[in-house]
């Protein structure tokens, strides 16, 4: 009998993993996640069902996605799920033009997909790479890619298209906008609290290790600071943001960085860690007196307070601003500044509130509601399921 759903997110350094009844409610059965893969990997599993949670080390050095992968299939299987699912979603960074929804992934679809490989090369390798290892543990299940940027195909073409030329559009060098699953939640979420109108004019802003605001009209997509890569937009834990092209051509032609070295420093090497040279980890940088540490936060904070006012423009005035992620849901000091940078706007929070991390942290005589909101990336695939 085939009566849950799975669910797996794969990022660069993680896979988390979450089961659901195949209901409209959606009800957790279970949920944990395989961490910093390439350090010190980590297990943990929500206690659930009679069952008790996991909290444990899987060793020393890194392992690949392939044994976190088998880690957590081991922990399905103890609590004899893997007999149970139908459907696996998986999060997917990169749909390019063609995969606007969700998606059965057959032999096709998965070699459309792996031409979309250069656009985002740190995760939808690894991508990919689980969609066959979960295939070949569960034949019986369909495979179902769920799109970070189909979210944002409701755009306008305007907020897509760069000043190339047209050819270049035509042949897909647009703005395609990330972390699509994430906001498709936050707007479930004012969808329950505002009902149609979902909150009027939003702004949300995921801050993690990857980071994007997206601004949204009664809970559509408008405009998003990622573009074309997931390189745009906000400094990040380890990606540059929005950077000039002139940058990229000097350190092409007069520093002589090979295409391979030029990947690994805008992904890699930049952002806070390269800013501060001390972590890309924003808990990290709020513990740290160095003056750099400060240096990088402050970065952070001006690129999002001025993006904040970008899509604020974009949307003709502010009504909600969401914080969601790990700095957004647990950086109180974080939004805080982002919050203060945002007065302009009618901005105003409440200290206290803001400290306990409530789910309204803005004030009485606050102009904008400002919220926060925990991600849910998995549930918001487990959701696109339910049309299989």
């Amino acid at each position: 009998m085939t009566d849950a759903f799975l669910v797996l997110n794969g990022g660069s350094s993680s896979l988390k993993f979450a089961v659901y009844g195949a209901r409209r409610e959606l009800p957790l059965l279970l949920r944990g996640s395989v961490s910093s893969l390439a350090a010190t990997p980590h297990l943990r599993v929500e206690a659930a069902a009679g069952h008790p949670g996991i909290d444990r080390s899987l060793g020393d050095g890194p392992i690949d996605i392939g044994k976190a992968f088998a880690t957590i299939a081991s922990a399905l299987a103890d609590r004899d799920l893997l007999r149970r699912i139908g459907r696996v979603g998986h999060r997917i960074v990169h749909g390019g033009r063609d995969f606007t929804e969700a998606t059965l992934l057959d032999a096709r679809a998965i070699e459309a997909l792996r031409l979309l490989e250069p656009l985002a090369p740190i995760h939808q390798r690894i991508n990919l790479e689980i969609v066959a290892l979960a295939a070949g543990l569960l034949p019986q299940a369909l495979q179902v890619g769920c799109f970070d940027t189909a979210f944002h195909s409701t755009r306008p073409e305007i907020a897509k298209i760069y000043g190339l030329p047209r050819a270049m559009a035509e042949a897909g060098i647009v703005s395609y906008g990330f972390h699509g699953l994430s906001y498709s939640h936050i707007a479930s979420k004012l969808r329950d609290r505002h009902g149609e109108g979902a909150g009027g004019r939003v702004v949300v802003a995921h801050l993690g290790s990857g980071a994007s605001l997206c601004a949204m009209d009664a809970g559509r997509s408008v405009a998003t600071t990622m573009g074309f890569s997931t390189l745009d937009g906000l400094v990040m834990s380890t990606r540059c943001g929005a950077l000039d092209p002139g940058v990229i051509l000097y350190l092409l032609r007069d520093r002589k960085l090979s295409p391979e070295d030029l990947t690994a420093l805008l992904y890699e090497g930049s952002g806070l860690l390269g800013v501060s040279g001390i972590s890309g980890d924003m808990r990290t940088l709020l513990g740290s007196s160095d003056p750099a540490a400060a240096h990088a936060i402050d970065l952070f904070v001006y690129r999002v307070g001025r993006e904040i006012g970008s899509l604020a423009a974009a949307l003709g005035g502010l009504d909600t601003l969401v914080f969601t992620a790990g700095i957004g849901e647990h950086a109180a000091q974080i939004r805080q500044r982002i919050c203060a940078a945002a007065r302009w706007l009618g901005v105003a929070i409440d200290d206290e509130r803001n400290l306990r991390g409530e789910g309204v942290v803005s004030n009485q005589g606050s102009r904008v509601d400002v919220l926060v909101i925990p991600a849910d990336e998995e549930r918001a695939a487990a959701r696109e399921l339910l049309i299989f």
